[in-house]
């Protein structure tokens, strides 16, 4: 179609999907700039404002007046404001909480006691007296500074360099695989006798599975907690092992896992079931070598959401896993980097980040398969 002939509808439909996909990566966006940033600026800005200039205002204390020297006949203390803060330029400083922005770079300010304060714009700033001074505090500075945009990756050096982080990420892996691959497999049996075998009851079962869906989490974790523990000390199985928390996510993943698949199989064909009988295959044989190919993308779907869900549980884990250093998940070890009190919150950024560079990586490799099953089952379908 021409571009000139498309109707204003069209147009407002692609500016929609064009504005959704906007909104919905741009918060990625945000958390990957983020991440890479200073934490001083981080701490005071958005990541909107990554590449501009930011101007703060701060306080700092000069050293105390046993770092004087003398020199020409004066005692002066000196140093720089902005040492260890990757440059910038002060714009205006002051010696009172009151007035700290009086006197511009380069000026004199005179103190209380007859010192002389001076800060240039690079940071560099005097202090100058005729007499010895005396005094074990030294004396506040108040600047306004402006900053350029600063880069690091130091917020991913301290995550990644954190005691106990390989591990965790062992446990995350040990945890969300077979958490993954465990109810795919009992749902695809499932769902295909629900979809293609007709026996007593098959409509009120699958009611019954329609309405687990419904079923909260928090209300279903702590009876199925208490079962575990109970089946667990009768056969003489410790309380917390990946055993545990592979059959909750199971029973919390199964209930969607059947639903979305026995729609998909629902609706596949029913002349391929019909030949494949009358060439004498069996329904486990219809099930694998027709069913399983031609659902292919349903299955991938499923396991690209079972994986986010495992991956980024912390609930589930603690539940079932505990908190101990040997046993603790991915998230938990980051929630434990961040403080008791929300402390060190700058690496909350590159925390994010990397708990999320598996997922995509998950998703980028099951869409492509789920492409080519697209293909192959509409091909097999024809």
């Amino acid at each position: 179609m021409n571009p000139s002939t498309r109707s204003p509808l069209t147009w407002a439909v692609h500016l929609s999907v064009l504005l959704l996909v906007l909104l919905w990566t741009m918060p990625t966006a945000g958390l990957l700039i983020s991440s890479l940033r200073d934490k001083d600026q981080l701490a005071v800005s958005g990541w909107w404002t990554a590449l501009a200039t930011s101007s703060r205002n701060a306080v700092a204390r000069a050293p105390s007046a046993d770092s004087q020297v003398e020199r020409d006949g004066k005692f002066v203390i000196s140093g720089n404001l902005l040492e260890g803060q990757g440059g910038g330029q002060i714009s205006a400083f002051g010696f009172s909480s009151r007035e700290p922005a009086k006197f511009k770079p380069g000026e004199t300010a005179e103190l209380n006691d007859g010192e002389r304060l001076t800060v240039q714009a690079d940071g560099g700033f005097e202090i100058v007296s005729d007499t010895k001074m005396e005094g074990s505090r030294g004396q506040r500075i108040f600047y306004t500074a402006s900053t350029p945009p600063r880069f690091t990756i130091d917020n991913y050096i301290e995550v990644l360099s954190a005691a106990g982080i390989g591990t965790s990420f062992l446990n995350s892996l040990t945890v969300a695989i077979p958490s993954t691959v465990i109810p795919i497999l009992i749902a695809a049996f499932a769902a295909y006798a629900l979809a293609w075998m007709p026996f007593p009851g098959r409509a009120i079962l699958l009611a019954v599975v329609v309405g687990l869906l419904v079923v909260p989490l928090q209300m279903s974790l702590i009876p199925l907690l208490q079962l575990y523990n109970g089946v667990g000390a009768f056969f003489g199985v410790p309380a917390k092992t990946y055993m545990g928390i592979w059959l909750a996510h199971t029973g919390f993943g199964l209930p969607l896992a059947i639903y979305l698949l026995r729609n998909y199989m629902a609706g596949l064909p029913r002349e391929i079931m019909e030949s494949a009988r009358v060439d004498g295959a069996s329904d486990f044989d219809i099930f694998v070598k027709i069913i399983l190919p031609l659902s292919f993308p349903a299955l991938a779907s499923f396991a690209i959401f079972q994986f986010l869900w495992t991956w980024n549980d912390l609930l589930v884990a603690i539940v079932f896993l505990g908190a101990g250093e040997d046993s603790l998940v991915l998230t938990g070890r980051l929630v434990n980097l961040l403080g008791s009190r929300g402390g060190n919150w700058e690496i909350l950024t590159a925390s994010a980040f990397i708990t999320i560079v598996v997922p995509l990586i998950v998703f980028f490799a099951l869409q492509r398969y789920l492409v080519r099953g697209l293909l192959s089952g509409s091909v097999k379908g024809g």
